[in-house]
């Protein structure tokens, strides 16, 4: 019998057939692939702690660089800290001037955002811990800013707070406005007259505008709205440690700031320490005087990193950095804005100011993106001075410009148009300058929201307790001097 042949193999020339064998192809192409993971990343990895003026700077100029950004952050917001105090006097509210992180670095693929606090940074492994995590750097760029210092009485910060978050601005807010309404419900006179005295500590710009955006607050926008009390008697307390207010704008420029706050009501003090601090009030050397509130802005220390890097601080913690804003004999850490001890080319120290900061996050960039095209790093970093400005009230401000001196009306509207100029978006130009407008024409201050109330509202502060009748802020029983 012969063999049946073999029939020759039918070809399947189907569209289903074709797909499924290029389907087939591509799987084994993928099999045979390395994982990606095992490739070396050719991009620069550089993380930024600290989205202030000088991280969110150096992120913004690198976006179009061919670099990783991760940049992290302990809040989901950038905040314009200038105008910090009109939130805490109800002049504007925390929208007006801040923004979400993610938006503002939304349409730059190469940057993440992480929400979180660093803890360490481990300079042998390249790689800072975040809330436990580990995260690797090439170029590691600390900008994480300063906080109150309350020069070794940590303590008084529950009795003083100071101005640096949004938190501290509505705590304030708060603060103040729960003493008016406390004192329209107080039939003590001494009591009443504690609720309505404030203490603001430091005669600093921050010290200044919150002296007179409070007085105004007081005299003015709730002048009208209580019937027991009448707010234009609130005593409102400026002290200063130092011979005068504004120590580092010209003297001329500070004696006309104090005559301005004394005109619109404010009780300057100058050489006067604060010595103790407690629920009652303050403690200036040998006087007491009860207040219930007080307001921290006589000082700042700088961050952890210092410590982070293992390196001595200056007196508030400040890294020192060379004129290429890093520390010595670390190539691949910046350390920049409030963080940062950098000087001038005659040794001063920069100061703390929005403008430094964005300067310094400039040139970090471009030294960055020096050392990926291969170039020579720039010249050492150099201050271009923008100059000093400060607002008392709504109808002056002063201003030291290299060798120009401004005060008075015309130097508050140069001021104003400044801030609003370096307001981030557009959106908040127009509502902060349409919230300026509005409350110069009206005297109105449209954000008076006591948030955070509680069934006990901070009795230990607000309401005199009845073993504190004749006790002192220091502690001692004596009466009070006025």
């Amino acid at each position: 019998m012969r063999p049946i042949p073999a029939s020759p193999p039918t070809i399947d020339d189907s569209p289903a057939n074709n797909l499924t064998l290029q389907l087939r192809a591509h799987l084994q192409a993928l099999a045979l692939r390395k994982p990606t993971s095992d490739a070396k990343d050719p991009r620069l990895r550089v993380v930024i702690i600290g989205a202030g003026f000088a991280g969110l700077t150096v992120a913004k100029r690198l976006s179009q660089a061919p670099v990783d950004i991760t940049l992290i952050d302990r809040e989901n917001h950038h905040l314009f800290q200038p105008l910090l105090y009109q939130v805490a006097t109800a002049g504007l509210s925390p929208a007006d001037i801040a923004w979400p992180i993610r938006s503002l670095v939304r349409h730059q693929r190469n940057t993440r955002v992480l929400l979180g606090a660093v803890t360490s940074v481990d300079r042998e492994r390249q790689c800072v811990i975040v809330d436990g995590r580990s995260v690797t750097y090439d170029v590691l760029v600390l900008a994480t800013g300063a906080t109150h210092s309350y020069f070794g009485h940590d303590s008084w910060a529950e009795h003083a707070p100071g101005l640096k978050t949004v938190d501290d601005a509505t705590e304030i807010r708060r603060r103040l406005l729960l003493a008016f309404e406390r004192a329209e419900m107080e039939s003590d006179a001494r009591e009443r007259e504690r609720l309505l005295t404030i203490v603001i500590v430091g005669g600093g710009p921050t010290g200044v505008e919150m002296a007179g955006s409070v007085v105004e607050l007081a005299r003015q926008a709730l002048a009208a709205d209580f019937r027991t009390i009448d707010p234009q008697q609130t005593h409102v307390l400026l002290v200063e440690a130092g011979p005068r207010l504004l120590p580092n704008f010209p003297e001329p420029l500070s004696h006309h700031a104090e005559q301005a706050l004394r005109q619109l009501g404010v009780d300057v003090l100058l050489e006067r320490a604060v010595t103790h601090c407690a629920a009652i009030g303050v403690t200036l050397g040998d006087e007491d005087v009860n207040a219930a509130t007080v307001i921290w802005a006589a000082g700042v220390t700088a961050s952890p990193a210092a410590k982070w890097l293992a390196v001595a601080g200056d007196r508030v913690g400040r890294v020192v950095v060379g004129p290429n804003l890093q520390p010595p004999g670390m190539d691949d850490v910046f350390v920049i804005g409030d963080t940062a001890l950098a000087q001038d080319p005659a040794g001063k120290p920069l100061p703390g100011i929005a403008p430094v900061a964005k300067q310094q996050g400039a040139y970090v960039a471009e030294a960055i993106q020096a050392r990926l095209s291969g170039k020579a790093a720039p010249l050492p970093f150099r201050y271009r001075d923008r100059g000093l400005l400060a607002t008392v009230g709504r109808k002056t401000a002063v201003i030291a410009f290299g060798r120009l001196r401004l005060k008075g009306w015309f130097a508050w509207w140069i001021w104003g148009i400044a801030h609003i100029y370096f307001l981030v978006s557009l959106r908040n130009r127009l509502i902060v300058m349409t919230q300026w407008l509005w409350s110069y024409i009206s005297f109105e201050r449209g954000t008076r929201l006591i948030t955070g109330l509680r069934t006990n509202l901070d009795s230990n502060r607000l309401h005199r307790r009845d073993d504190d009748t004749n006790t002192s802020p220091s502690g001692q029983t004596k009466n009070k001097i006025d």
